[in-house]
């Protein structure tokens, strides 16, 4: 399983990296979006430069994966980034979801792999609602002093 584990992280770190960069240097050509909503909402994110944004996310995240340093927080760059492609592609332009498919999948089993990093997140940490002192509280018996 640590094999397939560095595999994974691997190969999900180098295709961040090299798309993330892509952003920036263009060394891929990239075909220009179907007609529709894909194209006014890729247009959006090209005039608004908020596509360097999700570059250097991209970047960022990839170099922490593939180092193999602090892949939970490479994971959670990258998080907010593969629900967006995902949801792009769904909705979007199905054309590019089985690659969107795969990157989530990996991404999943990284998150599987390293879930212990990530259990602060669904374990309930702090006393429940109901084991909260409670104080009664009685109406007309306060009194304000001036």
């Amino acid at each position: 399983m640590k094999i397939a584990t560095i595999i994974a992280r691997s190969l999900l770190g180098l295709i961040f990296v090299v798309f993330g960069l892509n952003m920036f240097l263009h060394f891929i050509p990239m075909p220009p979006p179907p007609e529709g909503l894909a194209r006014d909402f890729t247009t959006a994110l090209f005039m608004s430069h908020y596509l360097y944004v999700v570059g250097a996310l991209q970047v960022v995240g990839g170099i922490l994966l593939l180092t193999g340093r602090w892949v939970p927080l490479g994971l959670t760059l990258l998080g907010p980034v593969i629900v967006n492609i995902l949801c792009f592609h769904v909705l979007m332009a199905p054309a590019g979801l089985p690659m969107a498919l795969v990157v989530s999948l990996l991404a999943l089993f990284l998150l599987w792999r390293y879930r212990e990093h990530f259990a602060g997140l669904v374990k309930n940490g702090g006393p429940a609602f109901s084991q909260l002192p409670h104080q009664a509280i009685s109406p007309g018996n306060a009194t304000v002093n001036s």
